[in-house]
């Protein structure tokens, strides 16, 4: 648990960002020595009044002496079989429409959490506020007041932002390091609210914009900090989102391109907030985390973003009986710097562990690697024969070649053409030859010259990536034919 009490860079957040409730701000998060930093995510206790609790979906040998009791048994063997260095709750922590007192469901469910002193955080479901003791700025506020939790009722900056249960924790680099006063992960916290308010939408709550707002703002200093001096970064630290409701885009995916189970729909709001599309453009956060639709428990990457299940936790939770509980474990590693310290976070990795005799892993995964990050810089296709564009999307180049054959359809009098793609090394301070600095591309079309055409950068090492045409390096590129 080495140096495991710091939230990095407070004395800055504090002047713009210092939270309304809880002490959570006065301590740190940082990487400690063992050079990983592990979160466990919990994802729908959904706990109540402890031992008179009853289990939902279980096998009929277990309906007698199952409770609520189990699930504090299953996060208390979690906490000991992995000794993580923050454990998250994503929502639905307690149902209050079953707690006779909402505060002690909390402090029961909690408990474990607390005992362990290890940092703890939590979200907000749609289960947590429907008691009669508790509003849900109630729950929250309850929450930010108990013992070891990180956890933030909202940032003071944002005076109208919605919900409760909008805040970051950035992680520093280890101390003693050129890293020790830099966060090199950051963790986003949002309220995905409980159930609509707007009478003609039906169904689930939203990230609302005043969340992504804060999100943006939040992400868009971070991302200006890492990439500012002492030691420099080309690019943003990574950052993992945990919220409770899922985003539509979760239903992107297929068996074929996911791993882990989808065994229901994905219960989204009925409307898209955007924030799929907030977190892209922000370009930081590699995952995002939820619960909700408690038998599944799959990632899927969309565009550059994992989004991830943790498969449901709690027993009085709906489940599947035979299907184990289940909580997920994520690890970032950091990597070693040329002067042989811990430099940035190189990769984030993920498993589930199911309450079974031997707490079983499952579904390993790289979630994201510093070193594959963004590594396909173009891609090539053809099918659509009077099509021979390059254009950018995100970071990757997607190009047509254009029709070669004469036994395909094309156009009349457009000739048909070929693509050309060279890469070039850079020299070596040693005078030797390198990493390759560039990739440009030209098409030659089938005419009596071999005209060549369209030359452009499609990538480069010094400007990251160039996507538009260089009429100089056009030229160039001619004229070294």
């Amino acid at each position: 648990m080495e140096g495991c009490w710091k939230l990095m860079g407070v004395a800055v957040l504090c002047i713009y960002w210092l939270p309304i409730w809880g002490f959570a701000a006065e301590r740190q998060l940082r990487f400690g020595k063992s050079r990983e930093f592990k979160i466990l995510q919990v994802a729908d206790m959904h706990f109540a009044n402890g031992k008179t609790t009853p289990c939902e979906n279980v096998l009929p040998r277990q309906v007698a002496s199952c409770s609520d009791l189990n699930t504090t048994a299953f996060l208390r063997r979690m906490i000991l079989a992995e000794k993580p260095h923050l454990i998250v709750f994503t929502g639905d922590n307690i149902v209050g429409a079953d707690a006779t007192d909402a505060a002690k469901s909390l402090n029961a469910a909690f408990a474990p959490a607390i005992s362990s002193n290890i940092p703890w955080a939590a979200v907000l479901g749609n289960h947590d506020q429907q008691s009669t003791t508790l509003s849900r700025e109630g729950v929250m506020k309850h929450i930010v007041g108990l013992k070891n939790t990180v956890s933030r009722v909202n940032p003071v900056e944002a005076h109208n932002i919605d919900g409760f249960g909008n805040y970051n924790i950035e992680v520093g680099g280890v101390e003693g390091s050129g890293f020790e006063n830099k966060s090199v992960l950051n963790l986003y916290f949002l309220d995905s609210g409980d159930y609509s308010t707007v009478s003609s939408i039906p169904g689930y709550g939203w990230i609302k914009p005043s969340q992504q707002l804060w999100f943006e703002r939040t992400s868009a200093k971070l991302r200006r900090a890492y990439m500012d001096k002492p030691e420099a970064q080309k690019g943003p630290a990574p950052g993992l989102a945990y919220f409770h409701i899922p985003l539509p885009e979760f239903a992107s995916f297929d068996s074929t391109n996911f791993t882990g189970v989808k065994q229901q729909r994905i219960s989204s709001a009925s409307v898209n907030s955007g924030f799929f599309t907030t977190m892209v453009a922000a370009g930081d956060v590699k995952a995002a985390f939820t619960g909700h639709d408690h038998v599944n428990d799959f990632c899927g990457k969309l565009n550059t973003t994992q989004l991830c299940y943790a498969g449901g936790f709690g027993y009085h939770a709906y489940g599947k009986a035979g299907w184990s509980r289940r909580a997920r474990v994520v690890v970032a590693n950091l990597e070693k710097t040329e002067k042989g310290g811990w430099g940035a976070v190189k990769s984030i990795k993920t498993w589930k562990r199911l309450d079974d005799q031997h707490l079983t892993a499952i579904d390993g995964q790289v979630l994201w690697s510093k070193s594959s990050a963004g590594d396909v810089k173009a891609a090539f296709t053809g099918h659509d024969h009077v099509n021979d564009f390059c254009g950018k999307l995100n970071t990757t180049q997607l190009c047509y070649a254009g029709g070669f054959g004469y036994h395909a359809y094309g156009k009349a009098g457009w000739s048909r053409r070929a693509r050309v793609v060279v890469a070039n090394l850079e020299k070596t301070e040693k005078g030797g030859w390198g990493a390759v600095k560039s990739i440009k591309t030209w098409k030659r079309l089938d005419d009596q010259h071999l005209t060549t055409i369209d030359g452009q950068v499609l990538w480069s090492k010094s400007s990251a990536v160039c996507s538009e045409q260089d009429p100089a390096e056009k030229n160039k590129l001619v004229a070294l034919e």
